[in-house]
């Protein structure tokens, strides 16, 4: 009868059937409300960063290998006349070899030879072979004069985004972030998206840089996307018996529900019933409730070590002396005024038929 929310739960499961993804179909049921014990926090904090279905970084035993547009500069010593002069006006982009839309390249002696895919030793040992038919003691140099054949596109809240070429420095997450002169104020760090091949990963950079969990370091592609979103989607909620309700934007995606709590004023002493605290999480396909009895001061020191997640809401109830209260406030004006007009007299009438 009173007013508001009442999330006081008769059992331990909720009370509306919530949709629940059951492998790769979804279905309502009603979901458990767990307790917040140290047993959960403990599991809570080991399954915290660790985030797997990202790609093998296999940054060790990178090499860049040749592609289409690539610039050679290829040098033979004593031979002057098969190395094309740069001279003071021509840089080496200028005078180098390019490769052709084939993958081929053509040099003197050695003819055409396809070289994509190959990286710039294992073309050295090909045209040192082939040069060998008709120079002694060949010693052959090959450079690369310019990257242009392999690119990765980085996006979003990132200081200069764009187009970033791929080196012979490993193109991994970080790489390509440093390249774009690194994060804005307004980047999440923990959800950045990595789309190769119609396919989708998310890459926690938080849990690297906190962690030290390298495998979110992954090696990149050519041709892959990475988008760095804005932080506005890492926001919770904190409802019902509190001084200040509304949302709250999350630092790097880190607050405790004791913060939380506090940020939102305290709960209100007057109203709330500090047993019946509720935390609603749906933002990993499968919705969660958990429960927190704050009715000992010490309880909070579990809130203190609970840690949320974006779009997380929270739920303060209200006492039941309170609630019965404001049902006594509504019922009573309709009480007086049934009372009032059962009383009203009408003198017109007195005595009359």
């Amino acid at each position: 009868m009173a007013p508001g929310m009442n999330a006081s739960f008769p059992d331990n499961r909720s009370n509306i059937r919530l949709p629940v993804k059951d492998s790769d179909t979804g279905q309502p049921e009603n979901v458990s409300i767990r307790p917040i014990t140290a047993e959960l926090i403990m599991q809570q904090e080991r399954d915290f960063y660790p985030q797997k279905g990202v790609p093998d970084p296999q940054t060790e035993n990178y090499k860049y290998t040749l592609g289409p547009g690539d610039i050679l500069s290829i040098i033979v010593w004593d031979h002057p006349e098969l190395t094309i002069p740069a001279g003071a006006e021509r840089s080496a982009e200028q005078s180098g070899t390019v490769v052709n839309e084939n993958g081929t390249i053509y040099y003197p002696y050695a003819g055409i030879v396809h070289v994509a895919g190959l990286n710039v030793r294992e073309v050295r040992d090909l045209l040192t072979k082939a040069l060998s038919r008709v120079i002694e003691n060949v010693q052959l140099e090959v450079r690369m004069a310019e990257f242009r054949s392999k690119r990765i596109y980085v996006v979003g809240e990132v200081r200069n985004p764009g187009i970033k070429r791929v080196t012979d420095i490993a193109p991994t997450v970080l790489e390509m972030v440093n390249q774009a002169d690194g994060f804005t104020d307004e980047a999440d760090y923990r959800n950045i998206t990595l789309t190769r091949k119609e396919k989708t990963y998310r890459i926690d950079l938080l849990a690297l840089y906190e962690n030290g969990n390298v495998e979110q370091n992954v090696l990149l592609e050519s041709g892959d996307v990475i988008n760095v979103p804005d932080r506005q989607l890492n926001k919770i909620f904190v409802l019902g018996e509190v001084n200040n309700p509304g949302s709250l934007l999350m630092n790097k995606s880190r607050k405790t529900l004791a913060e939380a709590i506090s940020d939102a004023g305290d709960v209100n002493n007057n109203t709330a019933d500090p047993s019946q605290i509720f935390i609603m999480r749906g933002n990993n396909g499968t919705p969660e409730v958990y429960h927190l009895d704050a009715r000992t001061p010490d309880a909070m020191l579990l809130a203190d070590r609970f840690p949320l997640q974006p779009r997380d809401v929270i739920y303060v109830d209200v006492s039941e002396i309170v609630r019965w209260n404001r049902v006594i406030s509504n019922v009573l004006p309709t009480l007086s005024s049934l009372s009032t007009a059962s009383g009203t007299s009408f003198p017109l009438f007195k005595g009359g038929r």
